[in-house]
């Protein structure tokens, strides 16, 4: 397993990359798809597309690309409509090689969240605008061109799952259907194979994107695509990963995360000043070895633990949280996220984010235990849901009355039930594949500061991928001083382009 790890010197944000501002040409919209001139299927009747051109400069180089934004109709063998799928495709023009150009097929996580996170924060041809220091600025929010894009690697098409977007079940289907881990992965799925199709795109190299939920939902997909449809994959891009969810839930049956979170917590400390390390990454190595060894083992033991190595143990943890000793102690040597997020800067009334644990609101309850206000969150939500609503219609010319779902919470419940004892876990279904497909390259990208999906819980997972190390060498793992969304970090954002175009390359190359 390659491990490429990035820190910067400093721990505050750097200057935000504003990429060179190019007018852009836009043809005028047109309802129309690449399927050869016969007579449309009763599905692709249905759909609702525009269709518009426009360019960019990346690296000096500029790139004509067509972007189609719409609805398709998934059907079943009947015929009869189950869902209208929304996406948005950037196909670099001329598109006279689909044999040799890449297709990335990617989506949010949640679950309940639309593709416009990595769509217009990392990898579209547009980006929202942020400050200097990777915050957003007071509103009216904007997009700007974005040189980061992946669309010099890859065409590239976002996909909104059923509930998100303007995705939605069909008339007299029942939404729930498509609201759980094998719902979610049958009709992702099934746009997929429509889309390569339609497209013909069957010859392309392919890859999957996720973030968070939408590495689980990938995972699934790269099974489930090769044994239902014999579509394989050349690579998957796992942000922010979650697979095995028993390693991100602590509770009092299972100690396993208190020990996997430790050392985003000493990331955390650090870039508030609450500890101080001369070299930071050495720091963290220490702490991670310190969580998988004596650590968990303490846990382990639980009251059998004598007084004394307790003592040592809130000691260490003390050292390498920045929180109080007594805290500690009366935690029972077990620190939640939550309780990190109240209490790290309790003196100042402040409250971390849960996706990004650099960021802080004001906590109006510092006395209680409530930790539901996330500004790591509510910061960028109105940013995205603003300028996709206008984007879509001003620049992409896709007119509808829906309410776009950037963040739906009536996905709810969502049923887990799958792979796994208790706990979903879906590292069986990667390991398939990758069997299955010795040609399937894993690039993993974890933020040091993400209080979502920790990092060592993902070293950990992988770790636990294949026990035999037969895989391990087309997994690479790197690592971005940044939250859960990695990209809103100007270098990260910068970096985790650098570290797609290196992974697409490789695997383009496998034998």
């Amino acid at each position: 397993m390659t491990k490429s790890k990035t820190r910067g010197g400093g721990r505050d944000l750097l200057a935000v990359m504003l990429g060179l501002m190019l007018a852009v040409w836009a043809a005028p919209a047109r309802s129309a798809t690449t399927q050869p001139a016969t007579e449309p299927s009763a599905a692709a009747a249905q759909d609702k597309l525009s269709v518009t051109r426009h360019s960019i400069l990346v690296d000096g180089q500029s790139i004509d690309y067509e972007a189609t934004a719409g609805t398709m109709a998934l059907t079943d063998e009947s015929g009869k409509t189950e869902a209208n799928f929304f996406f948005v495709a950037y196909v670099k023009q001329p598109a006279d090689q689909p044999a040799t150009r890449p297709i990335t097929f990617i989506f949010n996580g949640g679950p309940g969240a639309a593709a416009v996170w990595l769509h217009l924060g990392a990898v579209g041809p547009k980006r929202i605008e942020l400050q200097d220091n990777g915050l957003p600025g007071a509103p009216p929010h904007r997009l700007i061109d974005n040189p980061q894009t992946w669309l010099d690697q890859s065409d590239l098409v976002f996909i909104d799952p059923v509930g998100t977007g303007y995705s939605r079940a069909a008339e007299g289907k029942k939404p729930q259907d498509f609201f759980g881990v094998e719902g979610d992965i049958d009709s992702v799925a099934g746009f997929i194979r429509l889309y390569l199709t339609r497209y013909q795109r069957w010859t392309s190299p392919k890859f999957l994107a996720g973030e968070s939920y939408g590495t689980t939902r990938a995972a699934g997909l790269a099974s489930h695509l090769l044994d239902r449809y014999g579509i394989d994959l050349n690579g998957i891009i796992l942000i922010s990963t979650v697979l095995n969810f028993q390693t991100l839930a602590p509770s009092d049956g299972n100690d396993l995360p208190y020990a996997l979170y430790l050392p985003s917590y000493t990331a955390i400390a650090l870039h508030h000043h609450k500890l101080q390390a001369e070299d930071a990454q050495k720091l963290l190595e220490e702490v991670s070895r310190y969580a998988m060894g004596d650590y968990l083992k303490a846990l382990a033991e639980g009251s059998a633990l004598t007084p004394q190595a307790r003592a040592e143990v809130v000691e260490h943890l003390s050292r390498y949280t920045g929180l109080p000793a007594d805290l500690i102690d009366k935690a029972d040597l077990r620190i939640s996220p939550d309780l990190f997020r109240k209490r790290l800067l309790n003196d100042q009334r402040m409250i971390l984010g849960r996706f990004d644990g650099r960021i802080t609101g004001p906590d109006m309850a510092p006395a209680s235990d409530d930790a539901s206000f996330d500004p790591s969150l509510s910061l960028y939500l109105p940013v995205y849901a603003g300028t996709f609503n206008d984007y879509i219609r001003r620049d992409l010319k896709f007119e509808s009355d829906l309410n776009y779902e950037v963040l739906n919470g009536r996905v709810q419940p969502w049923d887990f039930k799958g792979e796994g004892m208790g706990y979903l876990d879906v590292t069986g279904s990667l390991r398939g594949a990758m069997v299955e497909n010795p040609h399937l390259r894993i690039l993993v990208a974890s933020g040091y500061e993400d209080l979502a999906t920790a990092f060592l819980a993902t070293n950990y997972t992988f770790d636990h991928l294949d026990l035999s190390g037969r895989l391990r060498n087309r997994v690479t793992q790197t690592y971005y001083d940044s939250g859960h969304m990695i990209y809103h970090d100007p270098p990260s954002l910068k970096k985790l382009k650098e570290d797609v175009a290196d992974f697409i390359a490789a695997a383009m190359k496998s034998k």
